[in-house]
Parts: C-alpha cells; structure tokens; sequence
C-alpha cells in the first residue's frame, strides 16, 4: 500500500490521510472544492504542529509527512492509487455517488476501496461498484493520530484477500489495533455506543437531569474519560443524528430513534465543536 488515496479531508479523512503519510505512503487527498480542501489543510498543518509542539513527531518527520501528501480537486488523480479511503459525510446518497466516481478513477483491478463510515452497511456502497469483491470497511476513530482503534468489517461479497491486505495495511504500516465487526448497521463500537448518547440527550430532553450533571456523573461516577454529552459534541451532532437514523432503518427498535432534540439541535445548526456550540460552548 505504497500509493494511498484519501476522499475528504475534513476531521476524520485528515486524520486517515495524516496517518498514512506519516506511515510513508504516497498519499493523494482530493476534496469537493478549493474551500474545503484549503480547510483541510489547515486541519492537517494544525495536528503535525501539535505532534511537534508535544514530541510526538520531529521536526523532519513532519516535513517527512508533509512530502507524502498531495492535494486534488480531481478525481483522476487516484488512478494509480492501491487504496482508496472514502471519508465524506455520514449520508449514504453521498457516499453512493462518491464511490461510484472512485470506481470509475481507480485503474488497478487489485486496489482495495475502503468506506469509512461509521453505520452504514458496507454492501450498500460495494454494489454499485464494478468490483464489490474489494469492497471493505475501515472504520476509524477522531482523533485519527491519537486513537489505535480500527473497525475492519467486511460485506458478504468482500474477497478474503481484500481483508488480509486491509488488515495488514491497518495493523502493520499504521500500528492499529484491528477489531472485526460483521456487515450490521453501526458494526461494533457505534451498535454500543450510540444507544448510551440517545439515553443522556433523552435524559436531558426529559428535564431529569442538566447537562452538566449528566456528564460529570458518568466521568466521576463510572470513569469515563468524557461525559456522553460532551462526546456526542466531539462526534458531532449531524454525525450522531445520521447514525441513529441508520441504526433505527435497520433494526427498527424504539431506543435507536433519534430523540427530537438532537434533531432539532442538527437543524439549528449547534453541531458541537465543530460549530462552537452544541450541549455545550466552544466559543472563545
């Protein structure tokens, strides 16, 4: 995995494309237009100053990365790439549509195209391709750089091959920790981890508890590094909604609908930190 492409770059594929460059691959980051694909990489410039400014990366390893990465707004630019990370937004007409153009751009009849959604169903996205066989999920966690985390799921159609070299690209090259999930809307970490957000915006909603109660007795209560509403701020509000709707289209269970404040919160535009304001403010 030598030649790296990454579609999106705004959290989650800055995050793919950081790693990867830092791995040494060759990495081609395209983006929808000139403004996101600045944003991204100013995302981007922003984590490898951290890495510095903490000794996580030298001064030359940042250079290092920064030669590994190239920036595009063309498609045809991922012709030679062995990978394809998709990583645009939790929304499946998008992501369809996004990989039907990979498809079309990618030569190598042998490269891997990977999704990193965090819900959707990974045979979704391989049938509209030509190659459904190579097909896979590469789940990863914000922040990127940060945690070792790597969902791998594979769809009923996905070649044992494509996993294994998947697998090892994960493991080896980018020093992941691999877990396995089955092709089931919101696989392992989110199928646990959003029904726990919906009960703490629930309670919230319900006016059982404040905010601010609510976060700080799962963190001195149970030891969770985050209280749940300060994560699903993190997250993000649309990517938390997006989920939840994909969760409750696939299994239909009454605890997986997204409560109407979250709702009502993504329309209003209070996104979490990404905006500066969800359950809580960011705004300096």
């Amino acid at each position: 995995m030598e030649r790296v492409g990454v579609v999106g770059c705004g959290l989650m594929g800055s995050g793919v494309a950081e790693v990867a460059a830092r791995a040494g691959s060759s990495v081609v980051v395209i983006e929808q237009d000139a403004a996101a694909l600045e944003q991204g990489v100013e995302r981007i410039e922003r984590s490898l100053s951290r890495a510095v400014t903490a000794g996580k990366l030298t001064d030359d390893e940042a250079a290092d990365t920064r030669a590994h990465l190239t920036y595009s707004l063309d498609f045809s630019d991922l012709s030679d790439r062995e990978l394809v990370v998709e990583a645009v937004a939790e929304n499946e007409a998008i992501k369809i549509e996004v990989f039907k153009r990979i498809d079309a751009a990618v030569e190598d009849p042998q490269a891997i195209l990977a999704t990193n959604t965090s819900s959707i169903p990974i045979i979704k996205l391989a049938v509209v391709t030509k190659r459904p066989e190579q097909i896979i999920g590469m789940h990863f966690f914000n922040p990127v750089p940060v945690l070792k985390l790597v969902e791998l799921i594979s769809s009923l159609l996905t070649s044992p091959e494509t996993y294994q070299r998947a697998r090892q690209f994960a493991t080896d090259s980018l020093g992941k920790r691999v877990i396995d999930s089955q092709d089931r809307a919101g696989f392992v970490v989110n199928a646990l981890l959003i029904p726990y957000l919906l009960s703490a915006i629930r309670m919230l909603e319900s006016g059982f508890a404040s905010a601010e109660d609510i976060d700080s007795g799962m963190v001195l209560g149970c030891a969770h590094p985050m209280g749940p509403l300060a994560l699903t701020d993190l997250i993000g509000l649309d990517t938390t909604l997006a989920v939840s709707e994909s969760l409750y289209e696939e299994f239909k269970e009454p605890h997986l609908a997204p409560p109407p404040l979250l709702s009502r919160m993504t329309q209003a535009g209070l996104m979490g930190r990404k905006s500066g304001q969800g359950f809580f403010s960011y705004r300096t």
